[in-house]
């Protein structure tokens, strides 16, 4: 791992549309702001999560490396803090994902804790059966961390689709997002997806978690359940809202929590997440206006083995299918964006894209930060910056006075040859950090796939001058 000069496709940087010529030393305009890029380290092992942590150092999760790794936010120097030997790390979903620093960090209550979820396979399969939140002890004498204590474990993970992200809430309760799973698609097209499914008393009691797929669950800090946790179907649970697909973002904006979800071939979400809201999955993508998505179950096909692999779109398979307007249920809750909604009759079947689901109407939103409203970079000011995998892109979406609700169009920035999977405000707010994966396909800043990144398992740094 080390810092490196700005590859040549970071070198042309794509600023709300507006493309910015190649320099040997880049400088991007960003309306009335000045912007340089670089990046601050390059070869780490797929960093999913980033934080301040101690020392003024970004504290990352690397999903593959299964550690902790301290970063210098000036030089790129690094150190590893921590390194998980249980968890099970595999392409793309499964590894050490999201992190949360205890409130009282380092404020010398001695609550100097690191929360983190990770996946793991409890048996000698290719996949993460579960996953766990566990607790580590930050030492400032020896700057490390140590001390692993399992505070809730065995929620259900998969080789796909695990979501993944710690956050405190204001009340000092965790929450963590869970995926689907990637049921009912690909490999795993002939399982049923679980989240519309709510748990009974009895499973509750029981500990089985199975039916946690595909929601924001919150708990206290010794893993049990709160006790002003909402009554879903009339059980109280770990379950705080339902039906997501892959929310991979979490985010505070005053008492107003925002999530990402990560929508089929259309229609990824920035939501705003209630307690018992019902987000709406597998029934509803997006908004519940039967453009192009309808829910093909394939899990109900008495032959669904037999059948064409379903990667998301129409394969000509007949299988139970259902209009968004069928799908009726209490405290539904629908989008403030999506990325994007299109008509029926779209093709995602477009025989000039060599790559099919890279040129699906979709973004892979991956992370989401609050951009504050007396921030150095006054066109960012008061809005939420969310990133896209697929896409290499940072979109802006600003908010209202009040934080309560997204206004607008999105705005695109710093548009690369990378997947992005995390991003950062530095605590001045003059710096935006986005880390990238180390490999993988996308739709590149020519708007062409691209089947190789340009910065490798690196975070990129863009600076106000």
């Amino acid at each position: 791992m080390q810092k490196s000069l700005l590859a040549t496709a970071l070198l042309t940087t794509l600023i709300s549309g507006a493309a910015i010529a190649k320099a040997d030393n880049p400088t991007v305009a960003m309306q009335q702001d000045e912007i340089k890029a670089s990046v601050l380290i390059d070869g780490l092992n797929n960093v999913w999560e980033m934080k301040w942590g101690a020392n003024g150092d970004i504290w990352a999760t690397t999903r593959q490396g299964k550690e902790i790794v301290a970063i210098n936010p000036t030089t790129g120097a690094s150190k590893v803090l921590y390194t998980f030997d249980k968890a099970f790390a595999e392409p793309v979903h499964q590894g050490v994902l999201g992190m949360e620093l205890h409130p009282n960090f380092a404020k010398g209550t001695g609550e100097d804790y690191v929360y983190v979820y990770y996946t793991y396979s409890d048996s000698s399969k290719d996949k993460s059966d579960f996953g766990r939140v566990v607790r580590l002890s930050y030492d400032a004498k020896k700057d490390m961390l140590g001390d692993e204590q399992i505070v809730l474990d065995k929620t259900p993970a998969g080789n796909d689709h695990n979501g993944g992200r710690l956050l405190f809430d204001k009340s000092g309760k965790l929450l963590l997002s869970l995926g689907d799973n990637g049921y009912n698609q690909y490999a795993n097209m002939c399982k049923e997806i679980q989240s519309q499914k709510i748990p009974t008393a009895a499973d509750v009691a029981a500990n089985d978690f199975g039916k946690y797929r595909g929601k924001v669950i919150r708990f206290n800090l010794d893993g049990s359940i709160p006790s002003d946790n909402p009554e879903i179907n009339g059980v109280k649970s770990h379950i705080y809202a339902y039906g997501f697909r892959n929310p991979q973002g979490l985010v505070y904006v005053g008492d107003t929590l925002y999530n990402t979800d990560q929508g089929p071939a259309v229609d990824d979400e920035i939501n705003i997440v209630e307690a018992a809201g019902n987000y709406g999955w597998p029934h509803i993508a997006g908004y519940q206006d039967d453009m192009a998505y309808s829910y093909a179950n394939f899990s109900a096909a008495p032959n669904c083995a037999e059948l064409p692999e379903y990667i998301g779109v129409p394969n000509g398979a007949v299988v139970p299918e259902f209009k968004e307007s069928e799908f009726q249920a209490n405290n539904l809750k629908f989008p403030q964006k999506t990325f994007y909604t299109v008509p029926q009759g779209y093709n995602f079947n477009d025989e000039k894209c060599e790559i099919g689901y890279i040129c699906w109407p979709t973004v892979a939103t991956t992370s989401i930060a609050y951009y504050p409203k007396d921030g150095k970079i006054k066109s960012l000011q008061n809005s939420l910056l969310v990133t896209g995998v697929k896409t290499g892109t940072l979109y802006q979406l600003p908010l209202s006075a009040d934080g309560k609700q997204v206004q607008g169009e999105s705005i695109t920035h710093f548009r690369t040859d990378n997947r992005y999977r995390m991003v950062l405000v530095s605590p001045d707010t003059r710096k935006i950090y986005i880390a990238t994966d180390d490999a993988g396909i996308l739709m590149g800043k020519d708007i062409q796939p691209v089947m190789k990144v340009a910065n490798k398992g690196a975070i990129l740094v863009f600076e106000a001058k």
